[in-house]
């Protein structure tokens, strides 16, 4: 199949001949400065003016056609901003504050600031180059890591991370909007939920199934919107009855003391990994440009970006007043498992208004089938990419709605596989980092191609080695300790016959970080 048509047309050359040939031409001149010369001025006006338009190299891909990110370019900044905030406020968000108690008030919010700017210039950074000077649209991540980093490189670097971060979180998103769904259940009907955790994933998950037959990113839009307002919305109800009811008794923001040395490290990249997952999404944002239209005259960087400042600003609006009310109302006692929103259910159930817990609820239930969809996407468009490319032809309908029964499947399996997942947040952030933080900034060197020592090529330069030395141990002593920690997790686990209590696995992370591995383990 012929992916790419390249059409050229010197349009420079072909502008200064026509003027040229109006200049010497004394009936042209004449002719134009006649009433009856206005339509044929307008025709050679617009005509210049086309030529303008396609004067760089075109590149048309019609497999894009075929694909559900890019099925469809009807959308704008305001489906922008719906995507963008759907996928940028989560459940992720309801973890922040548990980076606090061990950086404290100080360096919590440093970081979180330092964070959030951060990943906005970059975000900017993959804005800008999502069209090349080519004329090439580069509508998915991995498509522009290979343009950058070269095909074999490009996917070594970007392949597993994205796909780590789509399947993940919507294997997250299931096990956190069904559990969501058996306490609304019970608050609801007042008795005791008839169908166990797993029943409530399978149920959770057909539905998500049965959303995801929507055929393309343009066409969820609405379901974005949805999401959006929902994450908001609990957002804003957390945090106001958790500041609304004040501080807890015996409330401590002192960081935990007594703790060994390796373990106060493991805790502070662990709460870096916390931030750096709560602004994770940067994996989406050339696919949500990608449903937009371009031209010369309105580049699709235009309308994007206006529609994602306005998202960002809603979402500064509702990570920082709950992740700093968050803190303040429950400091060194938020709970590890479901942060302030579990804070919310163990500390103010009796003293808070029924219907407010179960609206808090409802609404965490729906933004997470909302947030599957969009997350979702780029697994589908990979899977529809590789049937493209071997058969030559669009995917049929039958085999569409196949491929995103069978993803949900294998979510729903590797949800009750690994129901510790959700306590993962470091991990999942310190995989994402590089994607948000240092992909883009090399990226914008190897394709914009700066002058040396310039302002940009030092910013990025700078920002890119910063954010891998940090990945160099924040992600890799991540993955150690959540990999030792659920290991003997699992030994415990079929050695007692039962799952480890919070009290336990707390006991545990300590244990794994003590300098007498064998006294600790014998406490255990």
């Amino acid at each position: 199949m012929e992916e790419v048509v390249e059409v050229k047309v010197n349009t420079k050359a072909m502008g200064m001949a026509m003027a040229r040939e109006n200049e010497r031409s004394p009936f042209t001149r004449r002719f134009m400065s006649t009433p009856l010369a206005s339509p044929m001025k307008k025709a050679i006006e617009n005509m210049q003016g086309y030529l303008g338009e396609v004067g760089r190299f075109t590149k048309l891909d019609p497999q894009d056609d075929w694909l559900p990110i890019t099925e469809s370019r009807k959308g704008n900044a305001y489906y922008a901003a719906f995507h963008v905030l759907s996928s940028g406020i989560g459940f992720q968000a309801l973890v922040l504050p548990l980076a606090f108690p061990t950086l404290g008030w100080t360096w919590g919010i440093i970081c979180l600031c330092v964070a959030f700017t951060w990943q906005l210039y970059t975000l900017w950074l993959l804005i800008q180059l999502h069209e090349s000077d080519s004329g090439v649209r580069h509508s998915r991540y991995l498509r522009l890591a290979m343009a950058a980093f070269g095909e074999k490189m490009g996917k070594v670097l970007a392949l597993f991370p994205i796909m780590y971060l789509s399947g993940g979180t919507c294997v997250t998103l299931i096990m956190i909007g069904a559990g969501t769904m058996k306490i609304f259940f019970q608050m609801v009907f007042g008795m005791a939920c008839p169908l166990t955790t797993i029943e409530w994933y399978l149920v959770f998950t057909c539905i998500a199934i049965l959303l995801a037959q929507l055929p393309n990113l343009n066409s969820i839009a609405g379901v974005s919107l949805i999401g959006a307002i929902t994450a908001v919305a609990y957002c804003a109800l957390i945090w106001i009855v958790s500041v609304v009811h004040g501080r807890l008794n015996h409330v401590s923001y002192e960081p935990p003391r007594g703790h060994s040395e390796p373990s106060m490290i493991f805790s502070a990249l662990n709460a870096l990994g916390i931030i750096a997952f709560t602004f994770r999404g940067h994996n989406l944002v050339l696919e949500i440009q990608g449903t937009m239209p371009s031209d010369a005259k309105q580049p699709s960087r235009l309308p994007m970006w206006r529609g994602v400042m306005f998202a960002y600003l809603v979402i500064a609006l509702c990570l920082f007043p709950l992740a700093i009310g968050g803190y303040w109302a429950y400091g060194n006692l938020i709970p590890t498992n479901g942060g302030v929103f579990g804070a919310l259910h163990k500390y103010h159930l009796h003293d808070t208004s029924k219907f407010i817990i179960a609206l808090t609820s409802l609404l965490v239930v729906i933004n997470s089938l909302s947030s599957f969809q969009i997350y979702a996407m780029p697994v589908f468009d990979n899977l529809e990419f590789r049937y493209t490319s071997k058969k030559n032809r669009p995917c049929p309908r039958w085999l569409r709605m196949t491929f995103r029964g069978l993803f949900g499947c294998l979510a729903f399996f590797i949800a009750v596989a690994l129901p510790f997942l959700p306590s993962l947040a470091g991990l999942i952030g310190g995989v994402a980092l590089p994607i948000t933080l240092a992909y883009p900034c090399f990226m914008w060197i190897l394709i914009k191609k700066p002058h040396k020592c310039s302002a940009h090529w030092y910013l990025n330069w700078t920002l890119g080695v910063s954010t891998g030395c940090r990945w160099s141990h924040l992600g890799r002593n991540n993955i150690l300790y959540y990999f030792s920690i659920t290991t003997l997790e699992v030994y415990l686990q079929g050695l007692h016959g039962q799952a480890c209590t919070g009290t336990r696995m707390g006991q545990l992370r300590e244990c794994f970080t003590c300098t007498n591995h064998k006294h600790s383990i014998l406490i255990v």
